[in-house]
This record gives C-alpha cells, sequence and structure tokens, in this order.
C-alpha cells in the first residue's frame, strides 16, 4: 500500500533482518488468521529489528515480545497486526482514519505498522527516554504522520480529540472512561484489560454518546498500563 515511504537504506538486513525473514514471519501471521492484505503488506515491509536493541536483532522476526527497557516489551508481531487488523477491517481499501490514537508509544512499532491507516496518528508515552526513541526510530524511517508525546496514556490526549480509532497496548484494571469520551461517535477503540493472567482483549464502538459496544476477543497479556510520568 501507498501508505507510507519508507528510507530503502534502512530495509536491508542480513541474516535474521532480511527481507526473507519478514516474508517468513507474514507467512506464519497468514497461518495465524491474519487475512487483512493491507496490514499483511504493512508487516512485511516494517523492520521490526531497527525498533529493538542491536544484540536482540536476531530475534526481530520471531513471534514473540522481546524487552525495551523499562520493564517494558515491543508486543509480538501477531498481537500488533491482530490489533490493527481489528480496527481497520472496517475501512474501505484506500481510505484513511482522519485521527487516530495510541496510548503507549514503547518501541514506536505499533505506530509504524498503523500509520499508514490513518492520516495523523498521535501516541503518548509516559516514559520519556522510550518516547525519545520511538521518535527518532520513526524519523529514520521517514514516517511523518506520527507525533508522539510525554504524557500520561491513562488521560489520553484530550486537547487532540476526538479519535476515530484507539488502540491501548498496555492493559489497565477496567477501561478508562478518558479514553472512551475521545472517541467519536461511530469510533471503535482496542485494548486489552485485567490483571496478569486474567486479562481480555476488547473491541469497543461508541454506538452513541452514551452508549458502547463491548466485545471480548480473546485471552491476552500485556504489560499494566500505569498513571503518571517517567522523566
Amino acid at each position: 500500500m501507498s501508505g507510507f515511504s519508507l528510507n530503502s537504506k534502512d530495509l536491508s538486513g542480513i541474516g535474521m533482518t532480511s527481507r526473507r525473514t519478514r516474508i517468513r514471519l507474514v507467512q506464519r501471521l497468514r497461518e495465524q488468521g491474519i487475512r487483512d492484505k493491507r496490514v499483511l503488506e504493512v508487516m512485511e515491509q516494517m523492520p521490526r529489528h531497527l525498533f529493538i536493541d542491536e544484540a536482540l536483532a536476531h530475534r526481530a522476526y520471531e513471534d514473540t515480545a522481546l524487552p525495551i527497557g523499562f520493564q517494558q516489551t515491543i508486543s509480538q508481531p501477531f498481537i500488533v497486526a491482530h490489533m490493527t487488523e481489528l480496527l481497520v477491517k472496517e475501512l474501505p481499501a484506500g481510505e484513511k482514519f482522519d485521527k487516530a490514537l495510541e496510548v503507549g508509544t514503547g518501541s514506536g512499532y505499533q505506530a509504524a505498522i498503523f500509520s499508514p491507516f490513518a492520516k495523523t496518528l498521535h501516541t503518548v508515552e509516559r516514559i520519556r527516554e522510550l518516547r525519545n526513541r520511538a521518535s527518532q526510530r520513526l524519523r529514520k524511517l521517514n514516517i511523518r504522520n506520527v507525533y508522539a508525546y510525554h504524557d500520561d496514556g491513562v488521560l489520553g490526549l484530550p486537547n487532540k480529540a476526538p479519535f476515530n480509532v484507539i488502540i491501548v497496548t498496555a492493559s489497565p484494571p477496567e477501561i478508562p472512561e478518558a479514553l472512551l469520551n475521545q472517541l467519536t461517535l461511530g469510533g471503535r477503540m482496542v485494548i486489552p484489560v485485567g490483571h496478569g493472567l486474567s486479562q481480555k482483549l476488547m473491541l469497543i464502538k461508541r454506538e452513541a454518546e452514551d452508549q458502547f459496544k463491548q466485545e471480548i476477543i480473546e485471552a491476552v497479556r500485556f504489560v499494566p498500563l500505569v498513571a503518571g510520568l517517567v522523566s
């Protein structure tokens, strides 16, 4: 798809970071049930090895979460693709959401994967160093429609609301009311909710001003969504 233009020199890799390994990853994602061709294409193009420490680059295209420091992780590729697909499945081909929000920038990988599907993507990270690293990676890859903020994701981003879609990459004990209020009418949010082994991935649609449809998708395991800032 033509939603973004990556710097080609950064797509090159050798061995376990080569494009061939990304193709194999996409084959596995397809076997696991990811069907949206747009999502699979972005997953194939995006160099995940650039979003993790060089020492772990050889594991970049394993379907597993990996540490990125500060007790945070980069989500496994399947869950990144799955959450993206849940939000874009009703998006007509060739169209984009006007405005999207991500809560939990982390490495920046989920934002990079979602960036072709939004005209503007705002992403919030409570840990300043992670936000800074993610911004550098996105700029390096020429992804210009993502704006990263050092802020408290539990509060969303009220000064940029409302959002057509919200994607949350850490699990709160319950759905933050602030995020519900920042959805447009008809807007959707994908979010893990719960503690530890009791977490469930949920898809939420705002059907009216005070009416939200909630659907439990599956059991998941995310780091907890924590309030407050880390400078």
